[in-house]
């Protein structure tokens, strides 16, 4: 899985080099900012890293603090709204695969803040720790973003079928799926 996930994401990043320049050159003429967005995320064995994503909302847009993002999110930028459709904004997490922080299949890392809620709201939520977390995973495309509790309740039961369930040719399955919900914008947010 490992050599899988070196391989893809330095594919990924070399491939998409073009679309890399061309995101990173909208979001810079669409809104003051960085380009690329810095966020503390749940990794594997419960330790914390630094994901990275393209920037989709506006600089200051957690300025309150931490929370899930809105259908129709009045945060998200004219760029964030396509990048964010179409998964753009996170191709720059190759990095965190390449750096071993991530894979490219598994459950998706979730804000320490938010963690801590679902820790004492959903049952054995930590065993999401026990593999890399993922750019994709089954919960992903097998259900829609999810904002709430309940979301991450149900996305939870995906995640630990995942784990339980591991093999490279589902790993496969899902990051084909995860194609299909890229080109039609399935899920997002």
């Amino acid at each position: 899985k490992r050599v899988f996930d070196l391989a893809a994401a330095t594919a990924l990043l070399v491939l998409l080099s073009p679309l890399i320049a061309l995101t990173a050159l909208l979001i810079k003429l669409d809104s003051r900012g960085s380009v690329l967005y810095r966020q503390q995320r749940i990794g594997l064995g419960g330790r914390p890293f630094e994901i990275l994503k393209f920037r989709s909302m506006a600089a200051d847009a957690e300025k309150g603090g931490a929370i899930w993002a809105a259908k129709n999110d009045s945060r998200v930028t004219r760029v964030g709204r396509i990048i964010r459709k179409l998964r753009i904004d996170e191709i720059p997490q190759a990095v965190n695969v390449i750096r071993g922080e991530m894979s490219f299949v598994g459950p998706r890392p979730e804000r320490p803040e938010f963690v801590r809620v679902l820790e004492r709201e959903i049952p054995n939520y930590h065993l999401r720790h026990v593999v890399r977390p993922g750019i994709t995973g089954w919960a992903q495309v097998k259900y829609e973003y999810g904002a709430s509790i309940e979301d991450a309740r149900i996305k939870m039961q995906y995640d630990m079928y995942y784990i339980e369930h591991f093999s490279l040719r589902r790993d496969f399955v899902i990051l084909l799926m995860t194609v299909r919900v890229a080109l039609f914008g399935i899920g997002s947010r």
